[in-house]
């Protein structure tokens, strides 16, 4: 692009034809900004689709969809929602979001890991990556914006944000693999506290700059306001949270540990100050379902059967304490319907929620549907979900599938149902996604309840041993 201010001219409209046009203006798109305009619309009408494209000279956009929420005293029709995650360009194809698209969701949430900031054939797969990354690893402001340009060239992502209006937020990778507030990860590229903190400001502008945030969220600095409450009428609150900007750095150094940091109260994921954001917007709800978007696995996952709990260090299992006044909150608040939507792990999980997970007998008390990648990690595989140790060792723990997709959500005021969507590959274009499970949480039945199962037919003889299971999901979780 030229160094120069371009004027863009948009317009949102009530059919896809452009011939009733609701609202029509212009936007200076300035180099300072890579170009990029953000438009806030108030005064629509609520609870109906619309359809937007824009103009810069004689270039005009390709037209794409959104819907207004309905009024707050509403519960309005039921909302078909996808839960999406972790897209590592190299990986593979974003088939994913091309069927996604295809399956006209209302709203589509990004729980993060948007795209990688990994030079190329830095992150690879066993089979070998599908195609490469452009450029070194992400560190300046040039770097993010290249990697950024590249992921929206991709035609399926280009379908995916054309079909329904995005909500997301960040997790590790739109800066790098595992940071934590201002602790870059272990043999960061960025190791000097001063070059981390000049990294954040880079990745964060250009995370602005090309995600769909309001003004909210202008970056201040190495800051960036990210977390925020979006009401869907009477249906629904979305409560989306920040895991990466306020935590305590990860205890024990990191990765699968028993680690006696881990239970330590002083300890943080949200930071005191988004905790209480998040505690007075429970007593504030209404709504009939309650629903956190977030990064990284909620429920216990203690993948050793014997005394020692081993647990993921990164997640919410490495900040007890966090998680259990956070539960605990939603229960004194007499949260009607609480339900945890998480990304991050590269497999799908389904999980009843439990305010004391190490006693059986404890009641649940929310639950919580975990997304797989669009494609980091490669293909994975198909399982037996019972086959898998975690399941065994974590009862709560209700469903597993390694393969990738996406999760399609259909809520109401009666239940959320919830369709586990896998694709058999990621190395092939035209790639169908089926249903693997279905999961439905009813209204005031916390917990997740098992619909469909999709058989899985290979032979006994091909399922690995518990061990090589155990390693396999440790492995896909911890990229470096």
């Amino acid at each position: 692009m030229p160094d120069r201010n371009v004027d863009v001219h948009w317009e949102v409209a009530r059919d896809e034809r452009f011939r009733k046009v609701e609202r029509r203006g212009k936007a200076v798109a300035q180099p300072a900004d890579a170009h990029s305009v953000h438009i806030e619309l108030n005064g629509l009408r609520h609870g109906r689709d619309y359809w937007y494209r824009f103009r810069a000279g004689n270039h005009f956009s390709p037209v794409g969809r959104t819907v207004t929420a309905p009024r707050l005293d509403s519960f309005g029709p039921a909302l078909a929602m996808a839960i999406v995650s972790c897209s590592q360009y190299e990986h593979g194809y974003f088939t994913a979001y091309r069927r996604l698209a295809e399956e006209h969701p209302d709203l589509i949430l990004h729980l993060g890991d948007y795209q990688y900031e990994y030079k190329p054939d830095d992150y690879t797969i066993p089979a070998g990556n599908v195609r490469d990354h452009r450029g070194p690893e992400t560190v300046t402001l040039a770097n993010y914006r290249q990697r950024h340009a590249q992921y929206k060239s991709d035609p399926d992502l280009q379908a995916a944000h054309a079909a329904a209006p995005w909500l997301v937020v960040f997790d590790d990778h739109e800066v790098e693999n595992n940071w934590a507030d201002d602790v870059p990860e272990a043999g960061s590229d960025t190791p000097d506290p001063a070059d981390f903190r000049r990294r954040r400001i880079a990745a964060f502008k250009a995370y602005y700059e090309n995600m769909p945030l309001r003004r909210r969220s202008i970056p201040n600095g190495p800051d960036i306001q990210i977390y925020r409450r979006v009401r869907w009428g009477k249906l629904a609150n979305f409560h989306m949270l920040d895991t990466r900007q306020f935590r305590d750095d990860q205890g024990c150094g990191d990765g699968y540990k028993d680690c006696p940091e881990a239970v330590d109260p002083k300890r943080s994921i949200t930071g005191d100050e988004q905790e209480k954001w998040l505690l007075d917007g429970f007593a504030d709800s209404r709504a009939r379902w309650d629903v956190l978007g977030q990064q990284v696995f909620f429920a216990q996952r203690d993948n050793n059967a014997g005394p020692a709990k081993i647990t993921s260090m990164d997640g919410w299992d490495g900040y007890v304490a966090s998680r259990k006044r956070i539960t605990e909150g939603w229960l004194d608040r007499k949260v009607r319907n609480p339900v945890v939507l998480t990304g991050d792990v590269h497999a799908h999980w389904a999980s009843d929620l439990k305010l004391d997970y190490d006693d059986p007998d404890s009641p649940t008390v929310g639950s919580e549907l975990v997304a797989t990648s669009i494609t980091s990690g490669g293909d994975g595989r198909d399982s037996d979900p019972a086959d898998h140790p975690f399941l065994q060792i974590n009862p709560h723990l209700r469903f597993y599938n390694n393969q990738r997709g996406y999760v399609l959500t259909k809520i109401d005021k009666h239940e959320m149902k919830a369709d586990f969507k896998t694709l058999p590959t990621v190395r092939d274009h035209d790639a169908e996604a089926t249903t693997k499970a279905t999961f439905v949480i009813e209204d005031e039945v916390p917990g997740v309840r098992q619909t469909y199962l999709r058989p899985f037919n290979a032979p006994k003889m091909s399922v690995k041993s518990d061990r090589d299971l155990i390693e396999e999901t440790v492995r896909n979780e911890t990229v470096r």
